[in-house]
C-alpha cells in the first residue's frame, strides 16, 4: 500500500477485495468539506484515511452511512459549481461511486423551483430501503430504493405556511430529518428558518411543532412557525425525547416535539449549530456553543464540547485533548456526530479544516486531521 501522512494520521490507498476491506473495517468516518469528501477508517485503535478526497472541487453538504442492508452503503450529496448538485452512492465503503443516469433529486417542473443543494440524507429507522433527503429550497424527498431515486413529498412543499418561510443566513434549507423506529408514519423535520414540522400520517399532513421555542429576532418572539432551528436530535432511550439547538436557545421536548423546554442554563452560550445525542445512553446529548450570532467563534474562544447526562439539567465541558489556546474553529450544524460503537465515538470538524474524535463518549479527544477544506458535515458508523 502506498501511503502518506495528513496531520499525523496515516493515509493509505485501500487495495484488495471489497469484502476484505469491509471485513477489516470497524468504524468508517465520512467528512464532507467544501472541496470534496474525505473517508477515514479505524481498524483496532488506529485511523487510516484514503489518500485523496472524492468529488474534488465539489462541496459535500450531506453524507450518510446506511448500515441497514447486507452491505453498508455510503451516500453523499455533492454540489459541483459546473454540473450542479447530485446524490452519489457507494457500496464498497467509498472505493467506487455511482451517480444515477438521471438526477436523483430534482424539483418537478410545476413547482417552478430548482435544486440548490442537498442538506440532509437520512436512512429511515423503520423502513429498510427508505432514505429521506432534505434540500434547499426547503423540501423533503423520499426514496424507496436506498437513495438512487427520490420523490418530492408534496404536502410539505404545499404547506399553507410555506409562502411565509424565509431563508436563514445559510439559505432556506431542510436540514434535519428524524424518523421513528416505532412508526414509519411519524417523521419530524426542521427548516431554517421555518422551524420544526411533524407528520403522523406518513407525510399526508404536517403541523408546526415549535411551542416554547423562542424567536428573539422576530416581532412576535413566540410564533407558531418561523423559528431559526439549527438542529434537532432524538434521545437514545426515550424516542419521544428530542433536543434542539436554536438560533439562541437550547431546548428539550418530552412529547415528540409538541412542547419544548429551555435547557440552556449552564452553557457559556446558547447560540450554536450542532446537536448530537449518544447512540445508546439516554438523557445524553452534546452541543458546541458559539460565542454569538454576531461573533461566530467558539464560546469564549475555547474549543470545547459540552455534554449533558441528565437531559439538560447540567452541562459539563469536555476539553481533554482539544486545543487549550484561543481557538476560532466554528462547528456547523452537521459537522458533529456520534457513531454506534460502545463506548461511543463522538466526532466533529470545523471551519478551520480540523477533525477531532473521541473513542470514549467524549471524555478525551484526539485530532485526526488538520488543514482540510472547510468541514461541512461528518458521519460515522460501525460497519465491520
Amino acid at each position: 500500500m502506498a501511503g502518506c501522512t495528513l496531520a499525523g494520521v496515516l493515509i493509505e490507498d485501500v487495495e484488495g477485495d471489497v469484502t476484505e476491506v469491509i471485513g477489516m473495517t470497524e468504524v468508517v468516518l465520512a467528512v464532507g468539506t467544501r472541496k470534496g469528501l474525505f473517508i477515514g477508517r479505524r481498524r483496532g485503535g488506529s485511523w487510516e484515511f484514503d489518500e485523496s478526497p472524492y468529488f474534488k472541487a465539489q462541496a459535500v453538504y450531506s453524507v450518510a452511512v446506511d448500515t441497514r442492508g447486507k452491505r453498508p452503503r455510503l451516500l453523499a450529496g455533492g454540489d459541483s459549481a459546473h454540473w450542479g448538485p447530485s446524490v452519489f452512492h457507494s457500496d464498497d465503503l467509498g472505493r467506487t461511486w455511482t451517480e444515477p443516469a438521471q438526477p436523483a433529486v430534482k424539483f418537478p417542473p410545476d413547482t417552478g423551483a430548482s435544486l440548490e443543494r442537498v442538506w440532509q440524507l437520512h436512512p429511515a429507522a423503520a423502513e429498510p430501503d427508505v432514505v429521506y433527503a432534505g434540500t434547499e429550497p426547503a423540501a423533503l424527498y423520499r426514496s424507496e430504493d436506498r437513495g438512487e431515486s427520490f420523490e418530492l413529498v408534496r404536502p410539505l412543499w404545499e404547506h399553507p405556511t410555506r409562502s411565509k418561510w424565509v431563508p436563514g443566513g445559510g439559505g432556506e434549507g431542510l436540514h434535519t430529518v428524524l424518523t421513528d423506529a416505532r412508526d414509519p408514519r411519524a417523521v419530524t423535520v426542521a427548516v431554517s428558518t421555518a422551524g420544526v414540522f411533524r407528520t403522523l400520517d406518513g407525510g399526508a399532513s404536517w403541523e408546526p411543532s415549535n411551542r416554547g421555542v423562542s424567536a428573539v429576532f422576530l416581532p412576535d418572539p413566540d410564533p407558531e412557525f418561523g423559528q431559526c432551528v439549527h438542529k434537532v436530535a432524538r434521545d437514545a432511550a426515550d424516542p419521544d425525547r428530542l433536543y434542539l439547538q436554536n438560533h439562541w436557545g437550547v431546548y428539550r421536548s418530552d412529547d415528540a416535539g409538541a412542547h419544548w423546554t429551555d435547557i440552556g442554563e449552564g452553557l457559556p452560550s446558547t447560540f450554536g449549530f450542532a446537536m448530537v445525542t449518544h447512540p445508546h445512553r439516554g438523557d445524553t446529548a452534546y452541543v458546541f456553543p458559539i460565542n454569538a450570532d454576531s461573533d461566530r467563534v467558539p464560546a469564549g474562544r475555547r474549543c470545547r464540547v459540552y455534554r449533558t447526562g441528565d437531559a439538560g439539567r447540567r452541562w459539563e465541558p469536555l476539553s481533554a485533548g482539544l486545543p487549550q489556546e484561543d481557538h476560532y474553529g466554528t462547528v456547523l450544524r452537521d459537522a458533529m456526530c456520534s457513531d454506534d460503537a460502545d463506548p461511543a465515538g463522538v466526532y466533529f470538524g470545523n471551519r478551520n479544516g480540523e477533525v477531532y474524535a473521541s473513542a470514549n463518549d467524549g471524555d478525551t479527544w484526539e485530532q485526526l486531521a488538520s488543514h482540510l477544506p472547510d468541514v461541512l458535515c461528518v458521519r460515522a458508523a460501525v460497519v465491520g
